[in-house]
């Protein structure tokens, strides 16, 4: 199988090291940000590098060649409808919220704001819509009392979602294919940023 991994930071780092310790085969990755770690760890795994040209958008020209499934980890950038059709598979990304609820850039936070006593991730399709698309697995974990954002993201949520993202590649690969649920709107929150720009 053949990823295009578009992401950053430390989740994208793990995420591409996940990857490839499943003997999968990371083609590309794609960055907004040309001195984000992530870098570093792809070109010293002789992976190809793309800077997005936009920060916010994912266009088809920076997928690699036969790439049969995108993987988003930690971006937050939009994957282009034309980009999406140019991998067999799609696209799919993990989302730090049991979707629909939390749609949005600061997941964790509304979850801690909220005072949800259960949090939990998401592996969903990439779709039109940010955080919308089919379900693809999904799973839940308890908020400690007290617990900040970054706290829950580092002891729970950031693996949960290499553990979630791993499960689904298997059966990508076993399947050719991908599981997927819709989203119960009737359900759906939002979760904006809470720093203002």
């Amino acid at each position: 199988m053949r990823i295009t991994l578009v992401g950053s930071r430390h989740f994208g780092v793990t995420t591409l090291n996940m990857l490839r310790e499943r003997g999968v085969e990371v083609v590309r990755v794609v960055v907004a940000d040309a001195e984000d770690r992530l870098v570093a760890a792809a070109q010293a795994a002789g992976i190809e590098v793309t800077v997005q040209a936009n920060p916010k958008l994912v266009v088809a020209a920076e997928i690699a060649p036969q790439t049969d499934l995108i993987v988003t980890a930690h971006s937050h950038a939009r994957v282009a409808r034309q980009a999406l059709a140019a991998a067999r598979l799609g696209g799919i990304g993990y989302h730090p919220s049991l979707l629909p609820r939390h749609r949005g850039i600061a997941a964790v936070e509304w979850t801690i704001r909220e005072g949800d006593p259960i949090a939990g991730g998401t592996i969903y399709h990439l779709a039109d819509r940010m955080d919308a698309g089919a379900i693809a697995a999904q799973d839940w974990c308890f908020v400690k009392p007290g617990e900040t954002a970054r706290e829950l993201w580092e002891r729970a949520l950031a693996p949960l979602g290499q553990r979630l993202l791993a499960e689904v590649i298997d059966y990508a690969k076993a399947h050719g294919s991908l599981p997927a649920k819709p989203q119960d709107e009737q359900f759906a929150t939002k979760a904006p940023s809470l720093v203002p720009h």
